[in-house]
């Protein structure tokens, strides 16, 4: 019940026998006399407290046991704002935004303590005006999900939806996305849509676009700036570069990586620098070359999960190297130590595993460099059983181009083919 989310036992019998609800305005006599708003609590709490948002904005539990009155002084109102559409200015460019989710589609209802979705075109507008100074946005939610929650079966429907607006008008699209997973996101994307005739920008925030520190506004802000005024192809990830408020990088999305849990500068480019930065609205390129400019556009959407990420370890027990095989998967992606290396407890299910006809695949668990195989007697031993080196692809990239490559292709040989193929700048030189 989200009137009384959070709350049990006691507590939910003493907010019902007074028939107050999360949300309303409150005033509590005990020992002291407290007037605030009851907010919602976690539902694994205890059932000893009740939870209030003070006037001076900070919350307070309360133990029921010194309660003596609860009043209602006044109930929660929701209100909900009628559709109105975004200002429109014949002589901008239009640019396409999809919310998928994550906090920078979310605001917080400070009546309640909830997290709601704002990515209606009205809320978008009140919320970060700028965004009509320089474009004609038009908005659609696909999905309302934290990123933890997202399947490869949403980055395919991401996927279709992009592919369906290839020969649109749009000068590019924007996908608001939660951080957690957004470089899995973006790499199958890369993959799925190579060449895609537009620039297609992640972003995200750390935090909610109604808190005074949010990352939200310039993120947004400079995604579409961005994707209208760079006549580039690619998939990016867009967020803030330090924790200034006046620069902006734009990441490769098969070379990017949250590095952070919490800064607004979470995201950084693994072995080289942001494709693009943005400061002071003046867009400075770092590309060596357009990757995509002279490749035709060509979709492969589909994928296959039966590919697994082993994190090798010391002491890692091989039988769960054979459970893997045993459960039928076609892929490992092993993230081994140094340039390349797993213990030889594990080289005999390694040979089983190439037996089965499974493709093995190597990176490094390190944040950079290159696996190089050939150096150490170890590293030669795995060559000759039959793992492959993926040279300095990022780990969980590796991961996502072996669903993608083993859902398109028809053998294990074309996979490997295509998985070290230089598909979108997924290895750098």
């Amino acid at each position: 019940m989200s009137e009384y989310r959070g709350y049990s036992g006691k507590s939910l019998t003493l907010l019902k026998d007074c028939k107050a609800k999360v949300g309303d305005t409150v005033k509590i006599t005990g020992e002291l006399t407290y007037t605030g708003i009851l907010m919602p609590r976690y539902e694994y709490n205890d059932d000893e407290h009740i939870v209030l948002k003070l006037k001076s904005g900070y919350n307070v539990g309360i133990k029921i046991n010194e309660i003596k009155k609860i009043e209602v002084l006044s109930l929660n109102e929701i209100k909900k704002e009628g559709p109105q559409s975004l200002p429109r200015n014949s002589s901008l460019p239009k640019v396409l935004l999809l919310s998928t989710g994550g906090t920078i589609a979310s605001k917080i209802d400070y009546r309640t303590g909830g997290v709601t979705p704002a990515l209606t075109a009205s809320e978008l507008h009140g919320t970060i005006p700028e965004l009509s100074e320089i474009a004609n946005i038009d908005t659609e939610v696909l999905f309302s999900e934290y990123s933890e929650n997202l399947l490869p079966e949403h980055w395919k429907k991401i996927a279709e939806k992009l592919d369906s607006y290839a020969k649109s008008d749009y000068k590019g699209i924007i996908i608001a996305h939660g951080t957690d997973t957004m470089q899995y996101t973006a790499s199958f994307l890369s993959f799925a849509l190579a060449s895609f005739p537009i620039p297609i920008a992640l972003v995200g925030s750390q935090r909610s676009s109604d808190r005074p520190s949010s990352d939200a506004t310039l993120n947004l802000v400079s995604a579409v700036r961005f994707v209208i005024e760079c006549n580039v192809r690619g998939i990016y990830v867009v967020m803030h570069h330090n924790e200034s408020d006046d620069l902006i990088a734009c990441h490769l999305g098969t070379r990017v990586r949250k590095i952070h849990t919490s800064k607004r500068s979470a995201f950084q480019t693994i072995g080289g620098d942001p494709a693009f930065l943005i400061l002071d609205k003046k867009i400075q390129k770092n590309l060596e070359h357009e990757y995509f400019k002279n490749k035709n556009y060509s979709p492969k959407i589909n994928y296959d999960t039966q590919v697994t990420l082993v994190k090798y370890y010391p002491g890692f027990d091989p039988k769960l190297l054979t459970t893997i095989i045993e459960l039928g998967y076609r892929a490992i992606i092993f993230e081994g130590t140094g340039l390349g290396h797993i213990g030889k407890t594990l080289y005999e299910s390694v040979k089983k595993a190439k037996e089965r006809g499974l493709f093995i695949g190597m990176t490094s668990q390190c944040i950079d460099g290159r696996v190089r195989m050939t150096v150490y007697e170890s590293g030669r031993d795995l060559l000759n059983l039959g793992v492959i080196p993926l040279d300095n692809m990022i780990p969980e990239t590796a991961l996502v181009k072996a669903m993608w490559a083993l859902g398109n292709t028809k053998n294990i040989d074309e996979m490997k083919s295509l998985m070290l193929e230089n598909i979108a700048s997924e290895i750098t030189n």
